[in-house]
C-alpha cells in the first residue's frame, strides 16, 4: 500500500460524542450559553478534532514555494525570479509571514518544492527520488521567536523539478511527481506532530500559481474560470482577459476529472500547492487543526478533500481572500471565514492572524471558570437571561 493511501485510510470522521461533550463544556462556563458567538463555535470544533480539550501552544506556519511554467503565457505582472528572491527572504526573516508568526508564537516550516531558481542559501533535503520519503533534514535558526525562543530550524529543500511544465500546453506535472509532493508534505507534518505541533497553518509562494488556483477551483467546482479568476498580484484588465483565457485553454486541453483530485492536481496544479495538499491529509490523520490562508492554500484543501472527503473536519477557513475564487472554494468546502480584511498576499499571512483566535478559543475553553467552579449561579431552568 502507497503512502498517501495509508494516509486516505488513517482520516476519520470524528466522534460525534466529542461535540456534544464540547457543547456541554462551554456551556457550563460562566457566561450565557453561546454569548461568545463564533469563538465558541471555534472553540467546540478545535475540541473536536482533537478528541479533547484544545491546545494552541505550538502552532506551525507551513510555506511551500514552486515556480510555475504557465507563466510563460504572461500571466503575472511580477517576473518569475520573484518566486527564489521571496524565499531567500522568509528565510532571512525579513517577510510578511515572519513577522506575522513571531509575533503568534508559531515557528514557520519554509520548503522548497521546486523553485526555478534555488536560492543562494539553501539547506539540501533530498527526497531520494520520486516517491521517497525525505530524509531527516539539516537545519539552521534563524531569528528569535516570541518570548526570546530560538526560532526551530525552518527551511526544507524538497526539489522535484525547476518548476512544473505549462499547463496551458499540457499536464503541469505527472502523477508520479504529484504524488511524491503530497507525500514529502505529509513528511514535513509528520515530523512537525513528532516535535509537540498542535496546529497547522499553510501558505504558499509562487509566481503564477493563482491561475494555477483558478483552474483547480474551477476544475472542482465546476464554474466557470472568469468567476474564480481574479488578479493575483495586480494585472491590468487586459492582462485579466487573458488569464482567463488560459485557464480556460488549460482545461480544455487536460480537460481533468473533477472527481479525481490527483488528476486534477497534475493536470493545472503547483509542487507547492501538492505539498499544502499532503499537510492537509495529515494533520486530518492526525487530527491536526488545519488553518487554511487564502485563494492558493484552499485550491489545495479543494484537492485534499476531493481525495479524502472527511479532511474538511480538520479544516478551519482563516480569512476570505479578496481574490474572487477564493469564495467560490470556501462555499464548495462548506467554511465560513474566520477574518475578512481583505488580504491577498498568500504566504499564510491571514493563517498566522487566525492563531490567535484559535489560541483565544482554545484558552477559554480550558481556562474559563464553570458556574459550579466559581460558585455562580447557573440559568433558571426555563428562565430568559
Amino acid at each position: 500500500m502507497s503512502v498517501l493511501q495509508r494516509l486516505r485510510d488513517a482520516i476519520a470522521t470524528p466522534d460525534p460524542g466529542a461535540a456534544i461533550a464540547a457543547r456541554r463544556h462551554l456551556d457550563s462556563l460562566t457566561k450565557p450559553p453561546g454569548s461568545l458567538g463564533r469563538l465558541e463555535d471555534l472553540a467546540a470544533r478545535l475540541a473536536t478534532i482533537r478528541g479533547a480539550a484544545p491546545r494552541v501552544d505550538a502552532p506551525v506556519v507551513f510555506v511551500f514555494a514552486g515556480d510555475h511554467g504557465v507563466v510563460a503565457e504572461g500571466v503575472s505582472a511580477y517576473p518569475q525570479t520573484v518566486t527564489s528572491q521571496m524565499l531567500e527572504n522568509f528565510l532571512a526573516g525579513g517577510a510578511a509571514i515572519n513577522v506575522l508568526a513571531r509575533q503568534a508564537g508559531a515557528r514557520v516550516v519554509v520548503a522548497d518544492f521546486g523553485v526555478a531558481i534555488p536560492p543562494r542559501a539553501t539547506v539540501r533535503m533530498d527526497v531520494g527520488g520520486l516517491g521517497g520519503r525525505p530524509e531527516p533534514p539539516n537545519s539552521r535558526q534563524i531569528h528569535e521567536g516570541l518570548g526570546g525562543r530560538p526560532e526551530p530550524p525552518n527551511f526544507k529543500q524538497i526539489r522535484l523539478a525547476p518548476g512544473t511544465f505549462n499547463m496551458a500546453l499540457g499536464p503541469a506535472m505527472s502523477s508520479a511527481q504529484a504524488i511524491a509532493a503530497i507525500e514529502a508534505g505529509a513528511a514535513l507534518a509528520d515530523e512537525a506532530v513528532a516535535g509537540g505541533a498542535d496546529l497547522f497553518a499553510i501558505g504558499e509562494m509562487g509566481i503564477g500559481n493563482t491561475t494555477a488556483a483558478a483552474a483547480i477551483t474551477a476544475a472542482i467546482t465546476g464554474v466557470a474560470p472568469e468567476r474564480v479568476t481574479g488578479r493575483g498580484t495586480g494585472v491590468d484588465d487586459a492582462t485579466w482577459g487573458h488569464k482567463v483565457d488560459v485557464v480556460r485553454r488549460a482545461l480544455a486541453i487536460n480537460h481533468p476529472d473533477p472527481r479525481n483530485g490527483l488528476a486534477v492536481l497534475a493536470a493545472v496544479g503547483g509542487f507547492e500547492i501538492a505539498g499544502l495538499v499532503g499537510v492537509v491529509l495529515a494533520g486530518a490523520a492526525h487530527r491536526v487543526p488545519v488553518a487554511v490562508d487564502g485563494f492558493i492554500a484552499t485550491s489545495a484543501a479543494l484537492i485534499a478533500v476531493t481525495l479524502a472527503p472527511e479532511s474538511r473536519h480538520a479544516l478551519f477557513a482563516a480569512h476570505r481572500s479578496a481574490e474572487p475564487g477564493h469564495t467560490v472554494a470556501l462555499e464548495h468546502l462548506a467554511l465560513e471565514p474566520y477574518l475578512d480584511l481583505g488580504l491577498r498576499l498568500g504566504e499564510g499571512t491571514g493563517a498566522a492572524l487566525f492563531i490567535h483566535l484559535a489560541r483565544a478559543a482554545a484558552r477559554i475553553y480550558g481556562e474559563m471558570a464553570t458556574f459550579k467552579s466559581a460558585g455562580v449561579d447557573g440559568p433558571i431552568d426555563g428562565g430568559v437571561a
